[in-house]
C-alpha cells in the first residue's frame, strides 16, 4: 500500500493534511436511509502514533487491500512486455465478493463471556436473519463468525436455515474499540484502542480483501461479529475516516453489505437492514422504543 496512505510506524509524527473535509452520502437499498458525516481528519496532538490505522488522503486508494495486480509482480526483475501482460492477467482478481455483516442478536449482559447468551428476543432475531438470508436463494460459501458467545450462538441459529455452508469461528472478530472515535461521546483509556485495534485491524485485513486471482465465480460470504467490528470494517472499506465509526448504530441481527469487486472498488448495499423484523423484535439502538399509534 502506498506510503501516503499509512501512518508511519517510527515514533515521528504522521504527515498528514492538517484538515481534510469531505461529506459522504451513503443511501441504503430499499430502506432509502442515508449516512451524512461531515469529517475533519487531522492528526491530534495529544495522539499516540497508530501505525495499524492507516490515515485517509482523500483520493481512492486502488491498493487499499495490497492486491492491485502490479504491486503483486516483483519490480526488479527485468520482463518484456508480453511477459509482463501475462503476469498482470495472473494477478488480477476475475469475479467480485459480496460480504454479509451481520450483527449478533440481544444478549444478556454479564461479566463473563459464558454468560453473554442471546435473550430470548435475540434468538427470535438471529432466527428473522437467518430466514431473511435464506430468502435471498443465494449459493452462500461460508459463514465466519466471532467466537464470543452471543455470536456463536446467532451463527448456529442462522446456520440452521444454511445447514449446507461451512462455518468457522475465529477471534479475530472480537468484540473492541478500534479506534479513538471522533467525535468522542464516552471516554476510554487509550489502552482500550492501543489493544484491540491492531486486532481489528488485522480482522479487516484478512477478511475484506478483493478475491484472489483463482477465483473466477462471484461469491457471497456471512460474517457474524459485532456492531463496533462491522462499523469499522465498513469506514475502513469505503476509505472514509476510521474515526468516523461511532456515528451510526445498527440494529441487534441485522444485515449490512459490502461488495468488493474484482477491479478492487467497494460499495456498500446494506447498512443495518432490519426491515425483514416486526417493530417489537428491534433493538440495539440506544434509545430506541416502540411506540404504537390507534389510527
Amino acid at each position: 500500500m502506498p506510503g501516503s496512505a499509512l501512518c508511519s510506524v517510527s515514533g515521528r509524527r504522521c504527515l498528514v493534511i492538517d484538515m481534510f473535509l469531505r461529506r459522504a452520502v451513503i443511501v441504503v437499498g430499499g430502506s432509502a436511509a442515508a449516512l451524512f458525516a461531515s469529517v475533519a481528519v487531522g492528526k491530534r496532538d495529544n495522539d499516540p502514533v497508530l501505525p495499524w490505522t492507516p490515515i485517509p488522503t482523500g483520493s481512492w486508494n486502488s491498493n487499499w487491500d495490497c492486491r492491485e495486480p502490479a504491486s503483486l509482480i516483483d519490480p526488479s526483475k527485468q520482463k518484456d512486455l508480453n511477459e509482463w501482460e501475462s503476469l498482470l492477467q495472473k494477478h488480477t482478481a476475475k469475479a467480485d465478493r459480496h460480504i454479509f455483516l451481520i450483527r449478533h442478536g440481544q444478549y444478556n449482559k454479564a461479566d463473563h463471556d459464558h454468560d453473554r447468551t442471546l435473550t430470548e428476543k435475540g434468538r427470535e432475531q438471529a432466527k428473522l436473519t437467518g430466514k431473511r438470508l435464506k430468502s435471498l436463494d443465494l449459493q452462500f460459501k461460508s459463514i465466519v463468525y466471532s467466537s464470543l458467545t452471543r455470536t456463536t450462538e446467532t451463527a448456529e441459529i442462522i446456520s440452521r436455515r444454511l445447514p449446507d455452508v461451512g462455518n468457522t469461528p475465529s477471534s479475530l472478530l472480537h468484540e473492541g474499540h478500534p479506534i479513538r472515535p471522533v467525535p468522542e461521546c464516552e471516554w476510554q483509556p487509550e489502552h482500550y484502542y492501543f489493544q484491540a485495534g491492531p486486532r481489528i485491524e488485522a480482522a479487516f485485513r484478512k477478511y475484506i480483501h478483493r478475491a484472489e486471482p483463482e477465483q473466477t465465480k462471484d461469491s457471497y460470504e456471512i460474517i457474524v461479529c459485532h456492531d463496533n467490528v462491522i462499523r469499522y470494517f465498513v469506514c475502513r472499506a469505503l476509505q472514509i475516516p476510521p474515526d468516523a465509526w461511532f456515528r451510526f448504530e445498527l440494529y441487534h441481527g441485522s444485515i449490512s453489505k459490502l461488495v468488493i469487486y474484482a477491479d478492487g472498488n467497494v460499495s456498500l448495499q446494506m447498512l443495518g437492514e432490519a426491515g425483514y423484523m416486526p417493530p417489537d423484535k428491534l433493538t440495539g439502538l440506544p434509545v430506541f422504543q416502540v411506540t404504537t399509534v390507534s389510527l
